[in-house]
């Protein structure tokens, strides 16, 4: 499986946003909208080996799989959506127990450290000043964590220096996080950017 981690610092911790003011009033959504629709959207069709968690002010977390996710469009309204009817249940999350907000999607009272509690994988971070993401091994179940709009936080860095196993940047410009998602995708896709033919579907 692969995980696509994503803070989220201004995020809203409500429903009680406006669709039609995502990069102003719900405190920059679109960011973390377009980075789910690119993990999880490929042309007609969903990634179903991908969990997109997105984590809300270090307070909650709203999750995606792709193996249930329904009614997932690759526009950041349609996604919104998706997102404020998890903050609606939000009060079913007891504990460290999830409400689905619509299938496929759920939130939990979890923040970005028991996050990485919770996935199973190797855990990489996506940083500009990482090591190139060609000379590194692609792993089996990558948990890729990147930022919104802004930087990590000190704790945030702390946690990730502690629990990534590796540190990788995807190349010499500084990439928003929705088009890092994509080119993670391409590497593992091809292998560490290996192999680029599809694979035979004949026997």
């Amino acid at each position: 499986m692969r995980q696509f981690v994503i803070l989220g610092h201004e995020a809203p911790l409500s429903p009680d946003f406006s669709l039609d003011d995502l990069a102003g009033g719900a405190g920059r959504l679109d960011v973390l909208c377009r980075c789910v629709t690119a993990a999880l959207c490929l042309s007609h069709g969903i990634r179903e080996d991908v969990r997109v968690w997105l984590v809300l002010q270090d307070e909650f977390t709203v999750r995606f799989d792709g193996s249930e996710v329904r009614n997932l469009n690759p526009d950041e309204r349609s996604t919104a959506a998706l997102v404020r009817g998890a903050l609606d249940a939000r009060d079913g999350a007891i504990g460290h127990m999830a409400a689905e907000g619509s299938p496929g999607v759920s939130i939990v009272r979890f923040g970005f450290e028991d996050v990485l509690d919770e996935v199973e994988g190797t855990v990489v971070e996506l940083h500009e000043d990482g090591d190139p993401v060609g000379e590194v091994d692609p792993p089996a179940d990558p948990v890729f964590v990147l930022s919104d709009h802004r930087d990590f936080t000190a704790r945030e860095a702390d946690l990730l220096e502690a629990r990534a196993t590796a540190r990788v940047t995807l190349g010499p410009e500084r990439l928003h996080a929705n088009h890092a998602i994509p080119v993670a995708h391409n590497w593992l896709d091809t292998e560490g950017f290996r192999r680029y033919e599809p694979e035979s579907t004949t026997g």
